[in-house]
């Protein structure tokens, strides 16, 4: 095993607190890869090349390759060339590994479903709680010398209420857990899922997304994003809210129409919308996520609902040996397998 090469394009872990790339980081990924295998990563300006010549010169003859905003595209395989045997996505979701394209070449892909269930079971509650009890508009009036308890949207009772989930995986069953002590009831949509499992988590299944509106005073986004969920929330399907849902989304930006959300909420169809994902990654660089940032009704976070330190470090850890089980076993990654 002579000069084999992982490139990292776009590892978040290896950018520090300045914004600076940081090589050095790497050295638990070299540890677990071993001698022989050799971590690069992936062009840097001010931040991460994700497209274009720059990078294609950089995957250029790498036997592996690791994603993570990343797209896979036919020109990127291309350009890593036929010695690529297996490209990870360091996280959870496939939307962005083209897995038909990877099972198409015959290279291995794969992803890390159940790193960071807690991380983001948590982190929707916090957002979806926040939305309930008005937490980030009071932070704002106290600072700004505007204290008062009735300032700000009253709160509803969340045990009188119905939360809806969209998607149950790893994930979704998670929230369940964390969501049953504060509400009086959980549904829940995926089409993929049997009543009986539901059932086993205290849950009742719904049909039809529409439904699950028309039923649930608080709904949240755990689907995957697939060709199937693109928009998935859309004008329609908003339209059979009742009044005053609260929508939170931690899982892709886009699963929402954010046009559709921002009508929503202008209407008070919808009373509040939280989210960790959008698309564009940030919402200041689009219009309609920046009048979105402008609302009291809307809590955001920088697409961060997976970390921790402890998730993190995992992560890595679980990527590196799935690419070393390939490069040095020959054998399939051990989890997470869609090509």
């Amino acid at each position: 095993m002579v000069g084999l090469r992982v490139v990292y394009t776009d590892p978040a872990w290896a950018v520090d607190e300045t914004g600076s790339l940081r090589p050095d980081r790497a050295e638990l990924e070299r540890g677990i890869l071993g001698p022989g295998i050799s971590v690069e990563l992936g062009p840097f300006d001010t931040g991460y090349v994700l497209a274009g010549e720059q990078l294609h010169q950089a995957v250029k003859g790498a036997d592996a390759l690791v994603v993570y905003r990343c797209q896979v595209t036919p020109e990127l395989l291309e350009a890593a060339g036929p010695g690529c045997r297996v490209i990870a996505r360091s996280g959870v979701g496939i939307d962005n590994l083209n897995g038909e394209l990877l099972r198409r070449s015959g290279v291995y892909g794969f992803h890390i479903p159940d790193y960071c269930g807690d991380e983001v079971s948590t982190h929707t509650l916090a957002l979806l709680l926040a939305l309930e009890r008005g937490i980030c508009v009071q932070d704002r009036l106290v600072r700004a010398d505007e204290w008062g308890i009735h300032r700000g949207q009253i709160p509803r009772r969340a045990a009188d209420r119905v939360a809806g989930i969209v998607g149950f995986g790893r994930i979704g069953r998670a929230t369940t857990r964390k969501l049953q002590p504060f509400y009086r009831r959980v549904l829940a949509h995926d089409p993929y899922v049997p009543a009986d499992l539901m059932a086993s988590h205290g849950v009742d299944r719904v049909d039809r997304l529409t439904e699950l509106f028309e039923r649930a005073d608080a709904v949240i986004l755990h689907a995957a994003l697939t060709a199937e969920t693109r928009d998935l929330v859309n004008t329609a399907v908003l339209a059979a809210a009742r009044p005053g849902t609260l929508l939170v989304n931690s899982a892709r930006g886009g699963l929402v129409d954010l046009a559709a959300v921002l009508a929503a909420l202008s209407e008070g169809r919808l009373g509040g919308y939280a989210s960790d994902v959008f698309s564009p990654e940030d919402p200041n660089r689009s219009e309609t996520g920046r009048r979105l940032l402008a609302r009291d009704d809307v809590v955001v976070s920088s697409h961060r609902a997976f970390l921790s330190h402890e998730s993190e470090l995992s992560l890595r850890r679980r990527v590196a040996a799935g690419v070393r089980a390939v490069l040095v076993g020959g054998t399939p990654p051990p989890e997470g397998q869609v090509a």
